[in-house]
């Protein structure tokens, strides 16, 4: 874009502010310069098992006019690291990603990276070979400068800075505060002017040490290119917010179980272009609204456009696929299934189209968004109601509930309203039933693109319900052993990765072996029945026999009335955590046994039976146990309602799953009648 579309503007030269601040807020070293006394810098009380730590981050953006009567963004970036151990060498590995659309491209300069060492008391710095940088193209629009740090050894210190500088003004660079290794210091700053308006996204739970704004006066001036003709320079005077953040003695941040993706919860700022606003003109949105964002991705070749067009190409394949279906619901269930069994999934995670429709048609192959969108024309075709949602996936991150920023999306399904029921369809996985979806999807906000009404739609982990049942049978055989069968119904989400994996790992009899293993001492399983294996509408039964022999030369039979179900360890090792829980479903598992005592042995010790709560209303153990002279009684389950919780209750889940694995780990003890 040029300036030809605001002839009153001119170029901007944006100075970064002199602040006046106490000495503890600046910045606590001094880059380019490495003394003997920066070698003592350690991790401090961070983190004592830290493999590297950040000395000190520091960057600033500011907008500059350029020589097409524009403006450009420039980021400068300098970071110190201290590698602590042999381990910490990854922090080496040092990555620029570089945005480009067209003939634009977003360029590094003046790129200066040092290895300093601490030899006989002297420090020896070795300078990055430019031949050492090297750049990768990663996709149409991404490119990749990268490079290692030289002459690498514990205790070194290493240094890099570099000028980013970028044509697209939405990509106003983000700052991380936070990330795998602890960071002494963490500053950005952003000189902003008042006619480009930003929305400032900012997540996290750690507190800024600095967080300021300063206001001033600034002569913006800029060269218009004037072809043949002279050029043309423009100045006028207007606001620039200085923005300034700090952190300090920032932790690292590791990712716990149960957690969607730690980019969730990394301390951080990000931008998003919202408007112009130059003086003497109107404004200027630039960030939309949800409305035009689902009319755009309506209308494009490369997302919906195909969507509401005559499709004629379906007709006579479409009376086939439908063939004595009787309504809606049963024409529905028809065209997923074909689309699901007879159509290859190539990739997950897209959001585009890689070919026309009736490419992916013809091919039969394609990305999840190929196939979903393929799956929403065709509903559409045999006129029923269909729409496709973009959503982010759980490992994706979360989308934003008040901004439409389309780059946060990642996933396109399809929704049907059929007789005033919702149907929520994806057709890329061969385990999926109709109105199911793979659990990856479940990550709160998405958006359904509906012609007359647009609107939002929330898929959450919480009103996922995966229950399991099992029973298990054991009786005295004629062998002085033990004959047992057992019967399990697994929940939906255990049933698909089930059918996944049999398919993957050669069927049956690998699993049979997994499940032999499962068992300890001279157990032999047999008889193994999968009922509804290729049936994902319908739920997987899986039974078998087993036998178990006890062992006779002792006095003493210990037995885990689980059976190898039970919960083996805490997956909240933890001592504490700052961010939430996100399970992938809520859960209810009931495991019930019969059991004959076995011959020849009486019960010495019994577990005691137990209940416990969790937060009063929101789940609970229950692990019941009773004994008559001829046989055991057992009962374990398991119920919690809610699949994501807040830091606060991290410590109460820790504790109850202690508990729950600390109780399902005990042991029955027979003991010989003499």
């Amino acid at each position: 874009m040029t300036i030809h579309n605001y002839p009153c503007i001119v170029v901007c030269c944006c100075i970064l502010a002199s602040m006046t601040v106490s000495a503890q807020d600046k910045i606590p070293v001094k880059f380019g310069k490495v003394t003997p006394a920066d070698f003592v810098v350690t991790a401090g009380g961070l983190d004592s098992s830290a493999d590297a730590v950040v000395v000190a981050d520091y960057g600033t953006s500011e907008f500059v006019g350029n020589v097409k009567g524009w403006f450009t963004l420039e980021f400068h970036h300098t970071r110190r690291i201290r590698i602590l151990k042999r381990a910490g060498f990854d922090a080496a590995n040092i990555t620029i990603p570089l945005f480009t659309a067209g003939n634009d491209v977003e360029k590094v300069d003046g790129l200066h990276a040092s290895t300093y060492t601490l030899e006989n008391g002297k420090v020896v710095e070795t300078k990055l070979d430019s031949k050492s940088i090297f750049t990768d193209k990663i996709s149409k629009n991404w490119i990749e400068e990268k490079f290692t740090f030289p002459a690498l050894k514990e205790g070194a210190i290493l240094e890099y800075s570099y000028t980013q500088t970028s044509p697209f003004l939405k990509n106003l660079q983000p700052w991380e505060f936070q990330g795998e290794y602890p960071c002494l210091w963490s500053e950005y700053q952003v000189d902003m002017p008042d006619f480009f308006k930003y929305v400032t996204l900012s997540q996290g739970y750690l507190p800024f040490k600095v967080n300021t704004r300063d206001t001033r006066q600034v002569n913006f001036h800029m060269t218009e290119p004037g072809g043949a003709d002279r050029d043309e320079q423009f100045t006028f005077d207007d606001n620039v917010v200085t923005h300034r953040w700090v952190m300090s003695n920032v932790p690292a941040l590791k990712e716990e179980p149960f957690t969607t993706t730690i980019d969730n919860y990394v301390s951080k700022i990000e931008f998003q272009l919202s408007a112009y606003k130059f003086p003497n003109m109107p404004y200027e949105d630039k960030m939309g609204s949800w409305i035009s964002l689902s009319e755009g991705l309506l209308k494009d070749d490369d997302f919906g456009g195909d969507l509401f067009r005559n499709n004629s190409w379906l007709d006579d394949d479409m009376k086939t696929i439908t063939k004595g279906a009787t309504g809606n619901l049963e024409k529905a269930r028809q065209i997923y299934a074909y689309v699901r069994d007879n159509f290859t999934c190539t990739s997950h995670g897209s959001l585009w189209l890689s070919n026309p429709l009736k490419t992916v048609y013809k091919n039969k192959n394609g990305s999840e968004a190929d196939l979903n969108l393929l799956l929403t024309a065709m509903l559409i075709h045999e006129k029923i109601q269909a729409d496709p949602v973009i959503l982010s996936t759980r490992a994706n991150g979360f989308t934003h509930p008040l901004y439409p920023l389309l780059s946060r999306f990642n996933y396109v399904i399809t929704r049907a309203t059929i007789d005033s029921t919702v149907y929520s369809l994806d057709a890329s996985e061969s385990w999926l039933a109709f109105g199911h979806l793979p659990s990856r999807c479940y990550n709160g906000g998405a958006r359904v693109l509906n012609k007359e009404r647009p609107y939002a739609a929330v898929l959450d982990a919480d009103s996922m319900m995966e229950g399991k049942t099992t029973l298990v049978f054991i009786t005295n055989d004629d062998k002085e052993g033990l004959a047992g069968h057992y019967q399990s119904l697994p929940g939906y989400v255990e049933s698909c990765d089930l059918r996944e994996s049999l398919k993957k790992e050669h069927g049956e009899k690998e699993y049979m072996k997994k499940l032999q293993t499962g068992y300890s001492g001279d157990a032999v399983v047999s008889n193994l029945m999968l009922d509804s294996l290729k049936l994902p509408d319908q739920p997987l039964g899986v039974e078998y026999d087993f036998k178990l022999t006890p062992d006779t030369t002792t006095d003493i039979y210990y037995f885990n009335p689980m059976m190898g179900e039970a919960h083996k360890e805490n997956p909240f090792k933890a001592a504490e955590r700052t961010y939430p829980v996100e399970m992938p479903y809520t859960m209810d598992e009931t495991y019930t046994m019969n059991m004959e005592i076995p011959k020849g042995y009486m019960v010495d010790e019994l577990p005691k039976s137990a209940k416990v709560l969790f937060n009063s209303d929101e789940g609970f153990f229950e692990y019941l146990i009773i004994k008559d002279d001829q046989r055991i009684q057992f009962r374990s389950r398991i119920k919690l309602m809610k699949a994501n919780y807040k830091p606060e209750d991290y410590n109460t889940l820790r504790d109850f799953f202690a508990y729950v694995v600390k109780k399902q780990s005990e042991q029955i003890v027979f003991k010989k009648i003499k």
